[in-house]
């Protein structure tokens, strides 16, 4: 090479070929287009080694840019003026994960890091309902739901002639179906009989609200006796009516049953009790009104005498296997007479004698 040619052409043609990438840098500089995290990884002196001779040269020119001219020629991103190195810059947050983190899940991890102050409430929320902490506002949603269905049972009650209203107060407040199987709850305020087990039911609400009016009938009712507690759920009625209520079941598990039901409500004027309703309570006798919510072919001629004068009585008297079940109100007019008056008719389990 001539000197004029050596000065219009400093570097030797040696110099100006590239060196081979291994398969490895190829991958790398690949990924690095697609993230910028790995742009840092790929400059770095360890991904390539820049030739001796273009280093000499460089060195000897302008030693001042020897450093710039050792980055490697296989940076994808070129090396502005007034900018360090990529081997002597600072390390960027997030910029130590891999390459393949980045491009497989970036949005994930983005996620991960820094989630937005919107999204971090519903998380907290989950996160409290998975410990066992109560979700207030669905507890909210739930009983406002339960209220509005049991408002549109009054009304249908209210148009079935139930004008009492005590009663029709009673039956707003008591929430019928936490005295019912989950599985039944979606039907707990239509006008039906359920099952709640040993072969009993728990009585259409119509016929609750019907007897509870019978034996109320516009009188202030000091003391109830009932007979057949069940699940509980005519109990809570009638503590709303009178100021104290007794009430006999002679299946042990009812009894317990209507104990865990009453329970949450810490209603403080009702008195379970487990034994033969047919011989009701004579200790806590007389008694103002006497629910019966078993059939039996007659009333108890103990019942009767527990009966306080002026007071009431209301039971379902008949046959089960015919169906001639009909719904009797019984009033007592003095200590020896008993008037009797036949109303609806109606079906009930049979009132049998004994326990179990």
């Amino acid at each position: 090479m001539t000197d004029e040619r050596a000065k219009r052409f400093p570097l030797a043609l040696a110099d100006l070929v590239r060196e081979r990438r291994s398969p490895t840098a190829r991958v790398q500089d690949a990924r690095g287009r697609q993230g910028g995290a790995a742009t840092l990884k790929a400059a770095t002196p360890q991904a390539a080694k820049p030739g001796p001779a273009r280093a000499a040269n460089a060195a000897m020119k302008n030693p001042a840019t020897a450093a710039a001219s050792a980055t490697p020629a296989t940076s994808v991103f070129p090396v502005r003026s007034g900018v360090k190195p990529a081997a002597n810059a600072k390390p960027v947050p997030g910029a130590n994960k891999s390459a393949a983190q980045t491009h497989h899940a970036p949005r994930a991890s983005a996620l991960r890091a820094a989630p937005r102050p919107a999204e971090r409430a519903p998380n907290a929320a989950a996160a409290a309902t998975r410990k066992g902490a109560p979700n207030v506002a669905l507890a909210s949603t739930q009983t406002l739901a339960s209220e509005r269905v049991r408002e549109r049972m009054v009304e249908r009650l209210r148009a079935n002639g139930v004008t009492d209203a005590r009663v029709l107060n009673a039956m707003s407040v008591v929430p019928r179906h936490m005295f019912v199987d989950p599985g039944l709850a979606a039907q707990a305020y239509e006008d039906a009989a359920l099952p709640i087990g040993h072969h009993q039911t728990i009585s259409k609400p119509s016929v609750v609200a019907r007897m509870i009016e019978l034996v109320a009938a516009g009188r202030t009712l000091a003391k109830v006796l009932e007979i057949g507690t069940g699940c509980g759920y005519q109990a809570a009625v009638l503590s709303q009516v009178a100021t104290e209520v007794y009430s006999i079941e002679r299946v042990r598990p009812l009894s317990e049953r209507a104990k865990l039901n009453l329970r949450p409500l810490r209603v403080p004027n009702i008195r379970l009790h487990y034994g033969d309703g047919r011989l009701g309570l004579p200790a806590a006798a007389p008694f103002d009104a006497i629910v019966i919510a078993c059939a039996g072919l007659d009333v108890p001629q103990a019942l009767l005498d527990q009966l306080a004068v002026g007071g009431k009585l209301v039971a379902p008297v008949g046959s089960q296997a015919a169906q001639s079940q009909v719904l009797t109100l019984v009033t007592r007019v003095s200590a020896t007479q008993w008037r009797e008056e036949q109303l609806d008719r109606v079906f009930f389990v049979p009132l049998k004698s004994g326990v179990i």
